[in-house]
């Protein structure tokens, strides 16, 4: 399969894996015509330390199953942490309080 029909496919089943266990307003924002480092966004609004963490543990085996390198891997997260990011290359999950969120709009910034 080409990469980046691989890469569409994936991020859309991670959007998918993120909401199926609770990640809120999950967004997958596709940037391939926007910049040239990397492909999709997705963002998803957590509720607390342990979703963040219970998320991170669901992404490191997505990516493992997919055969997908995560570049930035957040080990141990702070429990005040109000963004954390997981670069896969081609895909760059945004986990966010809903604080940060609406302050930053990642989703205004890049449409």
């Amino acid at each position: 399969m080409d990469d980046t029909l691989q890469a569409d496919k994936a991020a859309y089943e991670l959007g998918e894996l993120l909401r199926d266990h609770n990640g809120k307003d999950v967004v997958v924002l596709d940037l391939r015509k926007l910049n040239t480092w990397t492909d999709f966004f997705i963002i998803a609004t957590v509720t607390s330390h342990t979703h963040v963490q219970g998320l991170l543990r669901h992404i490191r085996e997505f990516a493992r199953e997919k055969d997908l390198e995560i570049f930035h891997r957040p080990r141990k997260t702070a429990p005040d942490s109000e963004w954390n990011l997981v670069d896969m290359g081609s895909i760059v999950v945004h986990l966010m309080s809903e604080r940060a969120r609406s302050f930053y709009e990642l989703e205004r910034l890049w449409t």
